[in-house]
């Protein structure tokens, strides 16, 4: 489901980059280690040029500039592919450049030495010249954690850059998720959190870049674009610099065959706020009861089986078969595999099912279609209010159970999801059989 991460930003000059003395830079590395999502990396530069400058691309582009006796340093920064000069300062000593820009730019780093002869007249004298090539060197890809949906809809884009800048990728992601990818993608290294902190592998990592939801980053430090513009899974793509062309994500699991032997839907009725929710009242029940006239079993597999906040809790819907509960997500991939379909809200069950090649029928309203994966089966209601999650107007509250910005403590509140009805998704649940009935007559003929 859509998560968020908002990370501490460093103050940023209109040079498109920072500066700072080292004690200034080392404190707002302590800062974010302490604070921020993700593992912070290096407190120094990984990689050594000569005249002991370091400079790397953990998090932007970075550089420390030793104390230089008898001159000064000149830096240039440069985006190679837009040619546009991003910074460049002279007269710099024992100095920490940061580049404000966080997400990928193939940098070009310029540093020459400047000194004044005896005579009087300046001398420079260009001491190191790199252009960004991550081919054959090891970078660092941070999910957050505790979000499944965000995790399976970036994975891909992760596996893409790995492909096509040829470097050594590591995933730092959810010990939960993790045994999923790790036979779908032997050419990634997948490490927890904890396992990055802890075997200080951050000074290993030529590049580091985190993969997140950024709500409040209007200077578009951490993503080149606001992802509310381009959908949940296709930020991952500009973040790295990749196509945002969508793929589902690959992923392993031991599979035992069908957990039982007649037709099944898998449905997940649950979410982390109250907006996530399909809100029509009667909506759930009257689905499961086609579905069963229909000869499926209804399997509901969600986490929990009651969920919610002060007066408002979601129960698992009447008559259906419970396999909720702490499971792992291999077991729910099964389930998912053999279905006939899923049906859901815009959860991480959802990306599961896509993953695991099954149709998803996604009742939606607080999303634009845009913000998920393209399915032929997707439910919304255009005559009702929508899409605020993706309304760049409007913060998500993450503390607020019953966000609903439009329309809060109005009779239309949630109108999103609560207007569609049993009988439209009832509608589309029945051209998912046609499609599956066509590919069954095409696979034959």
């Amino acid at each position: 489901m859509p998560g968020t991460n908002t990370l501490p930003t460093s103050s940023v000059s209109p040079s498109d980059a920072t500066q700072s003395d080292p004690a200034k830079a080392d404190s707002s590395v302590q800062a974010q280690k302490n604070t921020g999502p993700y593992p912070a990396p290096s407190p120094e530069p990984t990689q050594v040029g000569d005249h002991g400058i370091l400079f790397d691309f953990n998090e932007g582009c970075r550089v420390r500039l030793p104390v230089l006796d008898g001159g000064s340093w000149r830096v240039r920064l440069k985006d190679l592919d837009t040619n546009n000069v991003l910074f460049e300062h002279a007269g710099l000593q024992g100095a920490f450049v940061r580049s404000s820009k966080r997400w990928f730019v193939r940098f070009g780093l310029e540093i020459w030495k400047e000194t004044q002869a005896a005579d009087g007249q300046n001398h420079s004298e260009l001491v190191l010249s790199h252009v960004y090539d991550a081919k054959d060197q090891d970078v660092l890809i941070q999910f957050p954690i505790g979000t499944l949906g965000d995790t399976l809809a970036w994975m891909p884009y992760a596996a893409r850059f790995a492909r096509q800048r040829g470097a050594r990728v590591t995933c730092a992601l959810s010990k939960l998720i993790r045994p999923l990818f790790e036979a779908a993608y032997p050419h990634i290294r997948f490490v927890t959190h904890e396992e990055v902190t802890e075997q200080d592998l951050a000074k290993t990592f030529y590049a580091t870049y985190s993969l997140g939801l950024f709500f409040e980053d209007a200077a578009c430090d951490w993503q080149p674009t606001d992802f509310r513009f381009v959908g949940l899974h296709k930020t991952a793509g500009y973040i790295l610099g990749v196509s945002p062309e969508e793929e589902p994500a690959k992923i392993s699991f031991p599979d035992e065959g069908r957990p039982i032997e007649e037709p099944y839907v898998c449905i997940a009725v649950q979410a982390s706020s109250q907006c996530k929710y399909w809100n029509n009242p009667t909506g759930w029940s009257g689905v499961i009861t086609w579905l069963k006239q229909q000869g499926y079993r209804v399997v509901c597999i969600d986490q929990k089986a009651v969920h919610g906040t002060g007066i408002v809790w979601t129960h698992i819907p009447f008559g259906v078969e419970d396999q909720t509960g702490d499971r792992p997500l291999a077991e729910r991939a099964r389930w998912l595999r053999h279905a006939a379909f899923f049906i859901g809200t815009s959860s991480g069950l959802a990306w599961l099912a896509w993953s695991a090649g099954t149709p998803v029928v996604m009742i939606s309203g607080f999303t634009h279609p845009t913000n998920e994966f393209a399915t032929p089966f997707r439910v919304i209601n255009w005559h009702t209010c929508n899409s605020c999650w993706n309304d760049p107007k409007e913060r998500f509250d993450h503390h607020d159970f019953l966000w609903c910005p439009r329309h809060a403590n109005t009779p239309r509140q949630f109108e999103c999801t609560r207007l569609i009805t049993a009988e439209q998704v009832i509608e589309t649940i029945k051209t998912v059989s046609l499609s599956k009935n066509s590919e069954n007559f095409s696979n034959k003929a």
